[in-house]
């Protein structure tokens, strides 16, 4: 849920004109990784890595070795790399991944569920009309406090994008937040900004958002809590230099409405509070269910989080009793059992609460798709011995830099990365096996590596044109997306520099 390609699928568009360039899908550009990572696993030489007992690499071992694989298992390494991808198991011995060895579990079944079951579970809040209604109410609300109501609904998005990627569904708020702005005396660029950047600063700081930290967590091979303390701290900072950047540019515009940035369409000076007209109330149904959703979302957190790490700062500090330390499969099983509860509470009837699970599934199909899709490349460079390569490659680069010039390295060289594989899912899912075991390398937590990949994928997505929430946003504002650059632009830098500063001073505080 966390970038375009992760989340339901946007508003149906027209098609596009004959000739005209469109950007591929996730699972796409996937598809075409995947045959390219096999036809140059015949190129790169197999090598690889002495392991310690964690079965983490040691620096300084890398060695070449030979490949036994045949052109024709490598054809069969890519024919099964989807289904490797789900459910492949890496053999102990061998370290072979095959569909049919025994060993531990190598594909990302674990996380395949955990999609499909939060997606249920989302579309099931959703189908209440609870939060819709509630931030409705918000809104409506704070009408008349312009710079209250625009933080008041910056927070909550960012909230949103923080804890479980909401982006997407942020494109259903502007018939209502735009005749809000315009009618206290703001333009369109205001309601887009609060709109777009609100959502897409809690995503980019997402603390245990399942499809970008939790994704890439899984891939790392570390808890989802792990880090949660500085990506908290981000949180906290970025979004409050976000909304206080909007609030700026609203008051100004105000003051002086010739310099706006997006002008004024005819009738946008005639609005006023009236026109925005006032959403019905919170029923008790409504209340109960965002209850749930809370206590639902917080008990995740609690769940998660590594309590006696992050209360001390000692990464082996002995657990506490009443940590639980759940990971995926607990973590889907708990989203089922939500979706379930919210259903029966909303008194949905069996039918109807069967077929809102089914379609929450069925619309987080995409995004799980793309994690067994990217897993199954790692399969191939796993099989074919090439990863410890690449590896290797790397290190040569990042060697003898200090901790905090590492993390930033990994933050800018996520940038391309996000730009080329939209889907957050896939993109963490294909850089963790290998950025990873390079913070083991440089002395760093791998939670700060997550840290900095995700707030990579989420930087990129405030304004590259390949996303539904900013493309589809400026489109349903009527604005242009070149005004929209010029909007956003100081703020990206304010936040790129902010950014880096926090990714370098996490990976030398931990």
């Amino acid at each position: 849920m966390s970038s375009a390609a992760d989340t339901k699928p946007a508003p149906e568009e027209e098609p596009p004109a004959k000739g005209k360039f469109t950007f591929p899908s996730a699972l796409t550009i996937l598809a075409v990784v995947t045959l390219a990572v096999w036809a140059l696993a015949f190129l790169i030489p197999p090598g690889a890595y002495d392991r310690d007992a964690e079965g983490a690499p040691v620096q300084g071992t890398y060695h070449r070795v030979d490949s036994d694989q045949s052109f024709v298992d490598r054809l069969n390494d890519l024919f099964l790399s989807p289904v490797n991808g789900l459910y492949g198991v890496q053999d102990a011995k061998t370290g072979e991944v095959g569909p049919d060895l025994a060993g531990e579990l190598y594909g990302s079944a674990g996380v395949f569920l955990f999609v499909l079951a939060i997606g249920a579970f989302i579309t099931v809040v959703f189908a209440t009309g609870a939060l819709d209604r509630g931030i409705g109410r918000l809104a409506h609300r704070l009408r008349d406090r312009g710079a209250l109501l625009i933080a008041g609904v910056m927070l909550v998005f960012s909230l949103l994008g923080t804890v479980e990627g909401f982006a997407e569904e942020t494109l259903g708020f502007y018939g209502l937040i735009i005749p809000l702005m315009l009618a206290l005396g703001y333009d369109r660029m205001v309601a887009t900004g609060t709109i777009i950047l609100g959502a897409g600063i809690g995503v980019l700081c997402s603390t245990v958002n399942p499809f970008a930290t939790g994704v890439a967590s899984s891939a790392a091979d570390i808890s989802l809590g792990d880090g949660i303390v500085l990506r908290a701290i981000m949180w906290v900072v970025l979004t409050a230099v976000t909304i206080g950047y909007v609030i700026r540019y609203a008051v100004r515009v105000r003051e002086n409405p010739d310099r706006s940035l997006s002008g004024f369409l005819p009738g946008d000076r005639e609005h006023n509070a009236a026109d925005a007209g006032e959403p019905p109330e919170l029923t008790g149904l409504h209340r109960t269910v965002l209850v749930l959703v809370a206590l639902v979302f917080s008990f995740m957190i609690f769940s998660v989080v590594p309590w006696s790490s992050a209360l001390t700062g000692d990464a082996d500090a002995t657990p506490y009793g009443f940590e639980l330390g759940w990971s995926f499969p607990r973590l889907a099983a708990l989203f089922l059992v939500a979706a379930v509860l919210v259903g029966v509470v909303a008194r949905f009837g069996e039918q109807r609460l069967s077929a809102t699970i089914i379609q929450g599934a069925a619309d987080f199909i995409s995004p799980a798709l793309v994690i067994v899709l990217a897993r199954g490349v790692t399969v191939i460079m796993n099989n074919s011995r090439i990863t410890d390569t690449v590896l290797h490659s790397i290190e040569g680069v990042v060697s003898g830099t200090s901790s905090a010039l590492f993390a930033v390295f990994v933050f800018l060289v996520n940038l391309p990365l996000a730009f080329l594989i939209p889907s957050t899912s896939g993109h963490a899912t294909l850089a963790m096996p290998i950025l990873a075991p390079l913070a083991d390398f440089a002395g760093v937590s791998r939670a700060v590596v997550v840290t900095a990949w995700q707030a990579a994928s989420g930087w990129m997505n405030l304004w590259v044109p390949t996303t539904a929430v900013t493309i589809g946003g400026v489109a349903l504002a009527k604005i242009g997306y070149d005004k929209y650059l010029r909007f956003v632009w100081p703020l990206l830098a304010i936040l790129f520099a902010l950014i880096c500063g926090f990714v370098a001073l996490g990976a030398v505080w931990t």
